[in-house]
């Protein structure tokens, strides 16, 4: 779990210092509120990567999170500034188990 909540600080502090100073946008809150969506992502693939998750409950709990993630975004900001945070959070958290699946464990904790 500890090693999922570090995976979520680095992923948020990177992606916000990514979108802040190269892709500038006007609204910094909504930056924070990608780079959050960013980190979750990486973060909660991270802690479902192991063989105690099934893949149907891996699936419901990332559909869950970008459940909460467009909810939150929504009473935020916007739906169709929230909207983007599932593509930001879908493309990480494939991303994560296709880079796992070249590995012979076919996890990246082992």
């Amino acid at each position: 779990m500890q090693k999922a909540l570090v995976y979520f600080a680095l992923g948020t502090g990177v992606s916000f210092l990514i979108n802040y100073f190269f892709l500038s946008s006007q609204n910094i809150g909504l930056d924070f509120y990608y780079a959050v969506a960013f980190g979750f992502a990486w973060g909660l693939a991270y802690y479902l990567d192991t063989p105690d998750f099934s893949l149907p409950k891996k699936l419901g709990l990332s559909f869950a999170a970008m459940g909460v993630l467009v909810f939150i975004g929504a009473l935020i900001f916007s739906l169709e500034l929230a909207i983007p945070s599932i593509l930001k959070f879908s493309t990480v958290f494939v991303a994560y188990y296709l880079i796992a699946s070249f590995r012979g464990s076919k996890s990246l904790r082992k």
